[in-house]
């Protein structure tokens, strides 16, 4: 299996595209393109599923951090495709995407 660190780095890779990508974007330059949408879906997806691959007791141990919430997108998003909500989409990126990386940043220094 798969070390919490691998986990982490795939989180933090993830988080780096979604603000790269859309830092300098309004509401409606991000719903307007379609791929770039469709690119930061799968990297939300991603994210989830690295959460998911975290070891239970790490999280518990991290319990600062919403890793329940994180995945419970993943799965809303793979299950939900028809209805991706692009308001909410865009929310998660703009608010919880950077304390997510904040957190994630220092988990991995600990881990060094």
């Amino acid at each position: 299996m798969k070390s919490n660190k691998v986990f982490l780095s795939h989180i933090l890779a993830e988080a780096n595209f979604l603000i790269a990508r859309t830092q300098t974007l309004s509401f409606a330059e991000f719903a307007a393109d379609d791929v770039l949408t469709r690119a930061c879906t799968r990297s939300v997806e991603i994210i989830g599923e690295a959460v998911k691959n975290l070891s239970p007791e790490f999280r518990k141990a991290q319990g600062h951090v919403e890793w329940q919430r994180i995945a419970g997108m993943r799965d809303r998003l793979i299950h939900g495709y028809f209805d991706v909500d692009q308001t909410i989409l865009w929310d998660v990126i703009q608010h919880r995407v950077p304390e997510l990386r904040r957190h994630v940043e220092e988990l991995l220094k600990r881990e060094q």
